[in-house]
């Protein structure tokens, strides 16, 4: 019974993690669009979560964790809008570096490790109780 229980504690850590990481992916696609204000400002920067591996000492487990939230390196577009307040001399406005198809995939790739997660839960919920029901 204590090898279920510890599967089911790995298997939330991987629910947290994929959580936070939706969470992240939703403000990325809320901010497609958000540009700067003025032309020495910047535009949205598209934000990433990197995961890393965690021992819990109490409990001998190795599970998944998030290592930090990082601002995503790459460079931002351009896009002539030379009536835009934050335009350049140019007339180019800094756009957002923000790929929503990639964000609908990473998100898509989220949701189901998040529900292979739950579909263990409840797995292992499942042999919790017929095992119980065993024992009566």
């Amino acid at each position: 019974m204590d090898d279920i229980l510890k599967t089911i504690q790995i298997s939330s850590a991987g629910m947290r993690v994929q959580g936070a990481r939706l969470r992240v992916i939703s403000e990325n696609i809320a901010n497609a669009n958000s540009l700067a204000q003025d032309p020495n400002g910047k535009p949205y920067r598209r934000k990433m979560v990197t995961f890393q591996n965690e021992f819990n000492r109490a409990t001998g487990l190795h599970s998944v964790g998030i290592s930090k939230v990082s601002p995503d390196p790459s460079a931002f577009g351009k896009q002539f809008s030379p009536n835009h307040p934050a335009a350049d001399a140019d007339g180019y406005v800094l756009m957002p570096n923000v790929n929503t198809l990639l964000e609908m995939t990473d998100m898509r790739e989220a949701q189901r490790s998040y529900e292979a997660n739950l579909n263990v839960i409840k797995a292992s919920k499942k042999m919790l109780t017929s095992a119980i029901d065993l024992l009566r």
